[in-house]
């Protein structure tokens, strides 16, 4: 019996010693909220049905309190030099209801993406690379998937539809798995993360970036939050 738990107690402490840490934190907007901007869809009736007329842009997504979705927070800087492989599941991107889901993603490199089309109407996707080959490929009603994969980093592209003017969504190519994307909660987890100090960025398509340094060490969870306004 003391042999075992003494066998029990040593691999706790080699787990525990080798365990990794998450980083997670809330991001806020702070100031006078804009007027919303409609996005007119008028120009195709399938769009406007879906809607019941017209919607939102999602360039500042405020939650309860003014937490702010669509921040996109990662680790700049502070990693060791190692190889990531890709997950196995790809990313998807759906245009339902004429517009991108998720607004904003971070997929790795070499990991494959699906890009879907479920609305019975005409899109076309547009990746404005500057790294990887750009590319420009029609989605017609009875096209409703597509697969692309992304080989190189490359970090904040834009993905428009040229059908559809108002239709945009933001991608990063990471090398590394350590990034996440806030809800309308503002809130993000980065998990698994090594021991090591860092430098973490949260970018926002309209408000810029913010820094921060956090050290994290064991399998503790080290919180940090952000806060953007529109005189960043």
């Amino acid at each position: 019996m003391k042999t075992i738990l003494v066998f029990i107690f040593s691999l706790c402490l080699a787990t525990c010693a080798f365990a990794d840490g998450s980083i997670t934190g809330t991001v806020k907007y702070e100031g006078m909220v804009p007027p919303k901007r409609f996005i007119p869809m008028e120009a195709d009736p399938v769009c406007y049905a879906i809607h019941k007329g017209n919607i939102y842009l999602p360039s500042l997504l405020l939650g309860k309190g003014n937490t702010l979705g669509n921040t996109f927070v990662f680790i700049k800087s502070g990693l060791k030099q190692s190889v990531y492989p890709p997950p196995a599941r790809p990313a998807v991107i759906s245009q339902a209801g004429c517009d991108y889901h998720p607004h904003v993603i971070g997929v790795m490199a070499g990991q494959k993406v699906e890009f879907l089309n479920p609305d019975g109407t005409l899109h076309n996707v547009h990746a404005m690379c500057r790294i990887n080959p750009q590319f420009n490929a029609s989605m017609p009603p009875f096209r409703k998937e597509m697969e692309v994969t992304f080989k190189k980093p490359e970090f904040m592209f834009p993905v428009q539809c040229d059908v559809h003017p108002w239709m945009r969504a933001w991608m990063a190519v990471m090398p590394d798995p350590f990034f996440a994307v806030t809800g309308q909660d503002g809130k993000f987890v980065i998990k698994n993360v090594p021991d090591g100090t860092y430098v973490v960025e949260a970018w926002h398509e309209r408000l810029g970036t913010k820094t921060a340094t956090v050290k994290v060490g064991g399998n503790s969870s080290q919180k940090i939050d952000f806060t953007f306004s529109e005189t960043n």
